[in-house]
This record gives C-alpha cells, structure tokens and sequence, in this order.
C-alpha cells in the first residue's frame, strides 16, 4: 500500500477546482477541514491502550506485546480419543501427555524413569507391592486435590472397566495388582498377587496418567472430550480432525513450566504438506517428516532437522483366526516375497533397518542368533503349494491411513507390498478407513492382513511382547489375535521373575517360538524424522514417539 502525501490532496483538489469552478478559498477551507479530521483520529488512537491478541496466528511466535509464546505442532492426524486410559495410540498420548501426568514419567528424550506425581517409591521386601510418597500440594485444573484418594479412584476405575475399554491397563497388568490403598493422604499402597519385575518401568505408560476424579464423575464417558489433569497444560479447544488447543495451566506445581502460553495441536494428513506448512511458518515443528524429504530440511535455513532414537517396529499383522492366514505356512510365504531393503530405500531414506524380531534391536532381551525370512520368491511360491495354495489367492489387504513413526506412508507401502505379493500368486484389495475406525478394526479382528505398527512405551521387553502376541491381550493390542498357550506361559513368567538374565532368556525363548510361527511379518525398525523451525528451543525427540513434553519448549525469537 501506498502512502498519501499532502501534496496529493492539494493536486486532487486543483483539479477539482477547474472542473467544478469553485472559489480556491473553498477548497482550501475542505483540505484544511479533512486534515483536521485525520489528525483528531491519529491523537485519539494514540491515547487508547494497546490491545493484546487472544488468538495469535497459527506459527506466528507469540513474544508479543501481550508476552504470549504459541508453539504449534503439525501432526498426521488427529486424536481418536482424549482419556488416555482408553486410547491406544500415539496421536491421543501426544496430546494428553501435556494433560495428564501419572505417579512416575520418562526423562526428556530417554527411557529412564523419573519421579511425578510421587516423590518416591519403595519396593516390599518379597516384591509383591510398593508404597509410594506423591507430591503434596497439587491441583488439577478443575480446582480439585490431587491425593491417594485420587490415584485410587483412577485405578479402581481401570480395574473395573471392561477388558476393551481399558486394554492397556487388562494387557499390563491383568490380575497383577490385588489392591491400591489410600494409606494417607500422600502415600499409596500397591499390593500384587505376585512378583512384578516391569511395574515401576510400565508405569510411564501415558494410559496410566491420572484424571481428576470429579471430571471422571462428572462427563462420564464424555470424559474422553473432557480431560482435567494436573499437567502444564489444560484443554481449551478441539476441533475435530482439524486442532486441539492446550492453555497455559496456570496454577501448575512447577513455577518454572510451562513455557509456552499456548500450544495447538494441527492435524495436517499429508507429511508434504505439512512439510509446506511448516516452511510457511504455520506450524513451528512436525513429527512424521517424509525421510525423501531430509535434504529440504537441511538446506532451509530456517529449519532443522531432528532424528527421534530408534524404538519402533513396523510390521504386517495377519488375522491368525480368519483363513488362509490361520495357517504358518501362508504367513511364512508372504514374509518370503517381501523385499525389506526395498521399502527402506523407498520409503525409509535408509533410516531404517530390517526388522527379525518385534522387539527393540537396543533391548537386552532382544535375540541375536535368530535369522530374517530372506527375500526368496522361489521359497514363498513352495510354501503356498505347500499350503494349498498353488496359484495364491485373493485378499483385502488394510493400509494405514495416518503417517506414522514406523510407516511414513502406509499407502505407498502397501501398494508395494502389493506388487510383492503378486508375485507369489497372492492379489490383494487395498482398503482404508479413518484412523480411528481402521484402529476398531484391527482390535475386534474385523480384517483378514493389514499394516500396523508399534512404539515403545518404556524399555522393557514386556511391553512389546506381552502387549502385542500375549493371547490374554485378545481384543487389546494383539491384533493378530494370536494365542499360542506356551509364548503365554513364558510371557507371564518373565513378569514375574526380577533376575534380569532370566527374563532376558525366557523373552528369547518366546522370540524362537514366534518366529517360528509368524503371526505378524516384522517389516522394519526405523529412525523416525522429525523438523523444527530455528527458534524453538528445548525440544527434546522421545524414543517414546508421541510423549514429548511440550513444557520447556518455547522460542528463543521471532522466526521468518
């Protein structure tokens, strides 16, 4: 726009005078008058108060006159549910990490266990149970107390839930815990029915973050829409696949946290445009970054790259209860026809390695001796034949429709998983539905083969294991619907026995057991991407995708 000068007024207004034929003193009077005008306005406006913007742009840094920091974090889709303790992925944790906080957390960008919520804790002498001291004086953002009482409300309602509402809490801890007493006000008391070695580990676990009681009393099975915890940060707003706003908790026991003032959640599907977005500046950081895309990352100026620490796994799970994926020998064929090196220079940009096992490669427990299903299309077509299947079959075949750490896009993956299996004789018919339906579909079995997916929720074997192939975890996560009586029998000893050695060899001995029988086709274990705009500082990449704490995080100063 531009600006008007004085003598564009004069210039107008001789104009005027010759086509008009008024007096010059006329027009002198109107320009004298108009100007007046405008500068009455100016000294008006400049006695009002400066007015301070409730709602920033989207990536705009808020270190505003009004002193507020927005951090905007662009995602691949949005959150299927808001209560932790029923959702099983990460979009839903993402968000209720800075929500909701459970007795203990994981340290900023490790797996080591850290106080929370309690202060400390003590195992009993025969470890059947622990007592933990939690911190006094909390609040949650209802305005209500945090106390025993609380966390005893939260696991009684676990414990009471049916099995598939609350699978997290049924797959980790079952029977294991007898009771939870309110022994005081700041101390709680765990009681198991036996030994349980991962306890203090799986307690990290985002489903076991605690609601405010009243909330849980008062929405009910809105309480989904409806969290009130004693996080950073508290809910505002949720617009449905499209943002979730979270507000400075200002009453948060930590003087010093949170940073930001506010932080919006976008759900942005595509990773390229998200990758737009971010270049923008309408997002401040991005998780799921499309490894093709690392190198526009590193040559913006603007923006940095970040590598998250390895600790997924990517994996095609077969309905082991739906024919003709009930048979070994069929699911043992279709690892045979996958080219793993393939995917990972396709899709991974080399940030990924073959996957042998479902376990973590940095896990102790993870076994070494055991060899990959080699890329042998002569060995697969046997295997069919073998199985009854000569000429292959046909099939529905489900693709992830979100992005995730483990399958930058389950799309293109399944189509050339596609082209894999056509190969061997075997036609698949890709389906997708939206996220939160195609999760329903896996967990009730309603599918034949799909892709899915797994990250770690703390460094333990058992939450990989156990969680995933245990057959007391069917509906839950095992979406395989596998049952095999001896990998359960070894899956609950190794909870139960706290000799490290031990538990690694019994976790080895299930991993033989497994591979063996093949209910899922591990794909690949990769090193998720993730960008930053310069600026945003503090951010600390989980190997627990989706657990970042957004409490630090703010920007240093205004980014382009």
């Amino acid at each position: 726009m531009h600006s008007l000068k004085p003598r564009d007024f004069v210039n107008f207004f001789r104009t005027l005078e010759i086509e008009i034929s008024v007096t010059r003193r006329q027009l002198w009077r109107c320009l004298l008058l108009f100007l007046a005008s405008v500068l009455l306005t100016v000294s008006l406006a400049a006695c009002q108060p400066p007015t301070q913007s409730t709602s920033p742009s989207p990536g705009a840094e808020a270190a505003s006159p009004s002193g507020e920091v927005v951090l905007v974090f662009g995602r691949g889709g949005d959150s299927p549910s808001l209560d932790p303790a029923i959702a099983t992925d990460g979009e839903a944790f993402r968000v209720t990490r800075n929500i909701l906080e459970g007795l203990v957390d994981l340290e900023d960008g490790t797996t080591n266990v850290v106080p929370k919520l309690a202060e400390s804790w003590q195992a009993n002498p025969d470890a059947t149970g622990y007592t933990f001291k939690l911190r006094q004086g909390v609040k949650f953002t209802d305005g209500t107390e945090f106390n025993a009482d609380a966390v005893v409300a939260n696991f009684q309602r676990w414990k009471a839930g049916k099995q598939e509402s609350f699978s997290y809490y049924n797959d980790v801890y079952g029977k294991v815990i007898q009771s939870v007493t309110a022994v005081d006000p700041s101390t709680v008391e765990f009681k198991f029915s036996e030994p349980f070695a991962p306890f203090i580990a799986s307690l990290v676990l985002p489903p076991f973050a605690i609601n405010s009681p009243a909330a849980i009393e008062k929405f009910g099975d809105k309480l989904n829409e409806n969290p009130v915890g004693t996080g950073p940060f508290k809910l505002v707003e949720w617009k449905r696949n499209d943002s979730i706003t979270l507000e400075k908790n200002p009453d948060y026991w930590n003087p010093e946290q949170p940073k930001a003032t506010r932080v919006i959640f976008r759900a942005i599907p595509e990773n390229a445009t998200r990758l737009t977005a971010l270049k923008g500046g309408e997002v401040d950081l991005m998780d799921d970054l499309d490894p093709d895309a690392a190198s526009q990352v590193s040559s913006d100026g603007n923006l940095e790259l970040l590598k998250r620490p390895s600790f997924n796994v990517g994996y095609i799970a077969f309905n082991n209860t739906k024919k003709p994926f009930d048979n070994p020998k069929v699911r043992q064929a279709l690892a045979h026809a996958v080219n793993k090196q393939a995917l990972i220079d396709a899709f991974y940009g080399g940030n990924a390695i073959p996957a042998v096992n479902l376990l973590a490669p940095s896990l102790p427990s993870y076994d070494q001796e055991i060899q990959d299903y080699a890329y042998d299309l002569d060995a697969a077509k046997k295997l069919l034949a073998d199985a009854g299947y000569p000429n292959g079959f046909k099939t529905d075949f489900l693709a992830m429709p979100v992005p995730r750490p483990y399958m930058p896009d389950g799309r293109k993956i399944a189509e050339a998983l596609q082209a894999d299996f056509a190969k061997i004789g075997v036609q698949t018919n890709i389906i997708s539905y939206e996220w939160a339906v195609y999760l329903d579909k896996m967990k009730k079995g309603e599918y034949p083969v799909g892709l899915i997916g797994w990250t770690g929720d703390y460094g333990d074997a058992s939450n990989f294991l156990n969680v995933l192939l245990n057959g007391a975890n069917i509906p839950g996560n095992n979406y395989s619907r596998y049952n095999n009586p001896e990998v359960n029998k070894l899956l609950g000893e190794a909870q139960t026995v706290t000799d490290e050695a031990q538990r690694n060899e019994l976790y080895k001995q299930a991993q033989v057991i497994i591979h063996n029988d093949l209910p899922v086709a591990p794909l690949v274990h990769s090193t998720p991407l993730m960008a930053i705009r310069k600026g945003v500082e503090n951010f600390k990449p989980s190997p627990v995708a989706g657990t970042e704490s957004m409490a630090d995080v703010t920007m240093a100063a205004q980014t382009p």
